[in-house]
C-alpha cells in the first residue's frame, strides 16, 4: 500500500503542486450545493422550476419522445423534436436557420474553430467568454483582441490589418450582455463597424436572451436575419433548459453540419430537452409579466446595493469588485452563511486585481431578499 501510495504520489506531483499553488492565493475551487437566496445563479425569469415547462416535458413523454438521442445527429440521433425545435426558434427570431447544439460553449467553439478561414481576421473583445478563446485556440485564422466594447477599436484592427494587404474576411466576435461586468456592448456601433469591412458578426447573446430586447429576442434582435450575422442564444440561462441556438444564414447552418466537429461528432442533445426548449421560446412570448418583473428588480437592487459598492449596470448582472482574492472569498462566505447563494469571482475568470462577488438578479429572489442581502453586506464589508 505504501508503494501505491509513493506511485500514486509521484504520478500526480505536477497537478499536486498546482492545486497547493491555487490554494495559497485562494483560487482553489470546489463544487458545493446550492443553498440560500438566489443571487448567483443564471435563472433569471425563474424558468427552470416552471410548471409550464414541467408539463411541457409530462406531455413531451407522454406521446413518446425518448430521453437519449440515441447518436449524433449524421447518425441516428436526429430526432423530429430537435428538426421541430430549429423550426420554431428559427421562426421566432426572425433567421433562416437555427442549429441546436449541446452547450453554448460546444457552439462557441464550433463557430470560432470553423467558419473563419485561413488568411482571414477575427478581431475579438477582450473580455469575451472561456468558450471563445477555446474556439480562437482552433482557428486556422488571425486573431487580434480588441478593447472592450470599444467600435472603434474593432474598426482600428481591421483598417490596420486591411492596410498591410490583407484580403482575407473579417469576423467581429463580441457578447452583447458581459457575463461578469453586467454591461452592454454597443451593438449598433458594432454593426456600423462591421459594415464598414464587410465584416461577419459572430454574437453571443448568452446573457440577453430572454431579458432584453423584443419578447425576449436580445439585445441583437434588430440584426437577426442580416446575412453578416450569426447570433448564439443559450438555452440554460433565462430560458430555464440547457443548450444552445446557432442562427443565422442557411449557409452557416449547412457548413456547420458538414464541417463543424464539436458538433459532427457529439451525441445530439436530448429531444425532451428539445421539447422544453420549444416551449420555454412560447413562454418568452406569451408572458412579457417575467421580464417586467425581473427589470423592477434589478432597478430595486441598484438603489439598494450601489450604496455598498455594487456596480448599477442597468442589467441583471451587478458586480461588486473588491479586488484582493482571499477579502473576496472571505465575504462570499460571511453573505452564505447568513443564507445568501453570492458566489466570488477570482482570475482567471476575471482578471487580475479584479476579484468581486458577482450578485445576479433572478425572479427566485424577492425586493425583500434585496433589501436583507443589503444589510447582510454592509456588515460583511465592515
Amino acid at each position: 500500500m505504501a508503494e501505491s501510495t509513493t506511485r500514486t504520489g509521484n504520478l500526480w506531483s505536477a497537478h499536486t503542486a498546482d492545486l497547493a499553488a491555487l490554494g495559497e492565493k485562494a483560487r482553489l475551487r470546489a463544487l458545493t450545493p446550492r443553498r440560500g437566496v438566489d443571487f448567483a445563479s443564471n435563472d433569471y425569469l425563474a424558468m427552470s422550476s416552471s410548471p409550464r415547462l414541467a408539463t411541457a416535458v409530462q406531455n413531451a413523454i407522454a406521446r413518446g419522445v425518448p430521453l437519449g438521442s440515441g447518436g449524433s445527429r449524421l447518425l441516428r440521433g436526429n430526432d423530429p423534436e430537435h428538426e421541430a425545435l430549429e423550426e420554431d426558434a428559427a421562426r421566432f427570431f426572425g433567421c433562416e436557420s437555427a442549429l441546436f447544439f449541446s452547450a453554448g460553449y460546444a457552439a462557441n467553439v464550433a463557430l470560432l474553430s470553423t467558419l473563419p478561414q485561413r488568411g482571414d481576421l477575427i478581431v475579438y473583445d477582450e473580455l469575451v467568454h472561456a468558450s471563445m478563446h477555446e474556439g480562437l485556440r482552433l482557428t486556422r485564422a488571425t486573431s487580434i483582441s480588441a478593447a472592450h466594447n470599444d467600435a472603434q477599436s474593432f474598426d482600428d484592427v481591421a483598417r490596420e490589418w486591411r492596410a498591410k494587404g490583407n484580403t482575407g474576411r473579417v469576423w467581429f466576435a463580441f457578447e452583447t450582455l458581459y457575463s461578469m461586468d453586467g454591461d452592454m456592448a454597443p451593438v449598433a456601433d458594432m454593426a456600423r463597424a462591421a459594415e464598414r469591412h464587410d465584416a461577419v458578426m459572430l454574437i453571443d447573446e448568452a446573457h440577453a436572451t430572454g431579458v432584453f430586447g423584443p419578447a425576449g429576442r436580445g439585445l441583437a434582435a434588430g440584426l437577426d436575419g442580416r446575412a453578416d450575422t450569426i447570433v448564439l442564444r443559450t438555452c440554460g440561462k433565462a430560458l430555464g433548459c440547457e443548450g444552445a441556438l446557432v442562427l443565422g444564414p442557411r449557409v452557416v447552418r449547412d457548413f456547420l453540419v458538414n464541417r463543424g466537429r464539436p458538433f459532427i461528432f457529439s451525441t445530439a442533445p436530448s429531444p425532451l430537452v428539445c421539447a422544453a426548449v420549444r416551449e420555454a421560446l412560447h413562454m418568452l412570448a406569451d408572458e412579457p409579466q417575467r421580464r417586467e418583473a425581473l427589470h423592477y428588480l434589478v432597478a430595486h437592487a441598484e438603489r439598494v446595493l450601489a450604496p455598498h459598492g455594487a456596480q448599477a449596470t442597468g442589467s441583471q448582472i451587478l458586480p461588486l469588485i473588491l479586488h484582493e482574492d482571499a477579502r473576496t472569498m472571505a465575504v462570499a462566505a460571511a453573505l452564505q452563511a447568513k443564507g445568501f447563494d453570492v458566489r466570488g469571482i477570482r482570475p482567471p475568470t476575471v482578471p487580475q486585481g479584479t476579484s468581486r462577488l458577482r450578485i445576479s438578479l433572478t425572479l427566485n429572489s424577492t425586493q425583500a431578499d434585496v433589501d436583507a442581502l443589503g444589510a447582510a453586506l454592509a456588515d460583511a464589508l465592515k
